[in-house]
């Protein structure tokens, strides 16, 4: 498993949203059937069966600005 953070993803876009709630996607898990999208929130959730499962796993979610 490989996990990545970067200010230009390759992988996701503002159009992008979590395949759990329709929230904006900043976390996406590559398998090898198909890739999923998660928001900030349902990644962290998930995270760990993510790094045991995911073939990738790119993490955007520290751009998540907090007030």
């Amino acid at each position: 498993m490989t996990s990545t953070s970067a200010s230009s993803s390759p992988w996701l876009s503002s159009t992008d949203r979590c395949d759990r709630c329709g929230a904006r996607g900043y976390v996406v898990a590559v398998f090898d059937g198909g890739v999923l999208v998660f928001c900030a929130h349902h990644g962290r959730q998930y995270s760990t069966m993510l790094t045991t499962t995911a073939a990738l796993v790119f993490d955007e979610s520290d751009q998540v600005l907090v007030a």
